[in-house]
């Protein structure tokens, strides 16, 4: 076989491909460029904390120099972005080359009586951990669960619409008692709404105590100095939650805790994508076509219910890595071992999947219509689903003294197991029943369509 001629540099990943559009704001965190920013951003608030406070005789920076060194790190870009590369590129040390990315700004403002404060008593992990920190947090809170609470908005709102849409339940797959389209649709938004507030409520920790975590370093330059408290104020000063026990690294338990819980939600937001094309496949929901789109290659007749497959898919793909992340990053070897390093660069990967299944999901959930008509065919092809009704009527009216019915359940079993009975079967059976005038009417005056329950109030439960 002859070689293919090589192509221009191509993206692997689908995620920096064909779905770059769906999945791009990730990148402003959880990329690698995202990394390095926050990195910056945590060394440059270091210099300025250690500064403030006067720390081995340093004169706090002035207003303008403080917005100088600020501005550096929010305006972080292409140029910042290359210029990294090849720094880089020389130290092999990717943190090392943002101290002197830093420093080399310095000198541009002439602070290079401050450079030996940059990256002061830090191991690399002091960094990363809290950048790691920042960068997951703002995903989370910016990206990821502002479109996971569009799609719960938007699923809600169909609960809402069809609350009152009366629906033959289907448990184990057989005629079940019946429930409304809005009820069932309403089980998926509580869920999901039980989990995204769990994840609204999220700690993210961060470490920042030295090579093993002791402050030795720092005790040793300044003896003089509380580091314990310096850490958790700075820490805390950047919006995360100290945590005053570690090795080298921080310990990862609050990344395998909302990992889980993002893993959680896409395991319920799958549940909804099969349950959802279940549907479909058995006409309760009507596709809506989208102009121009082709459903088959070969059968032009087909609307194929692909938002809710490519949803599913990339739905186990982002929790098999999320439960993979979560699983690997809690241990560490001894003090240190770099297996959590190259680990953590496909957090956006995983983030990225869930993303793009959220992007699909709340497209399906817009181009779907609920067929009423076929709803109402299905239930009035089941009447034998009030046997619970009838049977459940009768064991009142034999505690009451208006029966003497032995055995109820075994009475409709024999009536409707294995078999159709339809509403003209089930009106004669009720009349003949031994029962009160009263119990008597109400189930003769019950169908499949109204044997509903409570199911549209049950939606007052929502959020």
């Amino acid at each position: 076989m002859n070689q293919l001629p090589a192509l221009p540099p191509q993206p692997i990943s689908p995620l920096d491909g064909r779905y770059r559009a769906a999945v791009a704001a990730l990148g402003d965190h959880l990329s690698e460029a995202g990394l390095n920013r926050a990195r910056v951003h945590v060394e440059v608030e270091w210099l300025i904390y250690l500064t403030s406070h006067g720390m081995f005789g340093a004169a706090p920076l002035t207003d303008e120099q403080t917005e100088a060194l600020r501005a550096f790190a929010v305006g972080f870009g292409q140029e910042q972005i290359d210029t990294l590369a090849e720094i880089e590129a020389k130290t092999r040390h990717d943190v090392k080359a943002v101290e002197y990315l830093i420093r080399a700004e310095l000198d541009r403002l002439g602070l290079n009586a401050i450079a030996e404060l940059t990256h002061f008593a830090c191991t690399s992990e002091d960094i990363n951990n809290l950048s790691y920190a920042l960068t997951v947090k703002a995903a989370l809170e910016e990206v990821w669960l502002p479109k996971a609470q569009v799609v719960t908005a938007k699923l809600a709102g169909l609960a809402e619409r069809h609350k009152d849409a009366a629906m033959l339940s289907r448990t184990h797959g057989q005629p079940a008692t019946p429930t409304t389209m809005g009820k069932e649709l309403a089980v998926f938004v509580y869920r999901l709404q039980r989990v995204l507030a769990q994840l609204e409520a999220s700690e993210y920790l961060g470490k920042f105590s030295g090579a093993t975590g002791t402050f030795a370093a720092h005790l040793v330059a300044e003896p003089s100095a509380d580091w314990a408290a310096i850490s958790r104020e700075f820490v805390e000063g950047l919006g995360l939650t100290w945590n005053p026990l570690t090795t080298q690294i921080e310990s990862h338990d609050w990344q395998a805790e909302v990992y889980g819980k993002v893993a959680h939600a896409n395991r319920i937001l799958h549940n909804l994508a099969t349950d959802v094309w279940t549907y479909i496949s058995l006409g309760y929901f009507r596709q809506i076509p989208v102009a121009g789109a082709t459903g088959s290659s070969t059968m032009p007749h087909k609307i194929n219910p692909i938002r809710f497959e490519n949803a599913e898919a990339n739905l186990e793909i982002s929790s098999a890595l999320l439960d993979s992340l979560a699983a690997t990053l809690v241990t560490t070897r001894l003090q240190r071992d770099l297996t959590d390093s190259t680990t953590q660069r496909n957090i956006g990967v995983a983030f990225g999947h869930s993303l793009l299944a959220l992007d699909n999901l709340e497209r399906g959930l817009g181009e779907i219509a609920l067929d009423e008509n076929a709803l109402a065919a299905d239930l009035d092809g089941n009447w034998e689903v009030l046997a619970e009704a009838i049977q459940t009527v009768i064991r009142a009216e034999v505690v009451a003294g208006r029966s003497t019915i032995a055995d109820p359940y075994a009475v409709l079993k024999d009536l409707t197991r294995g078999h159709r009975v339809g509403a003209p079967e089930l009106a004669e059976f009720v009349s003949g029943l031994e029962i009160g005038d009263e119990a008597k009417a109400r189930l003769l005056a019950l169908t499949p369509a109204t044997y509903i329950g409570v199911a549209p109030a049950l939606l007052g439960h929502l959020g």
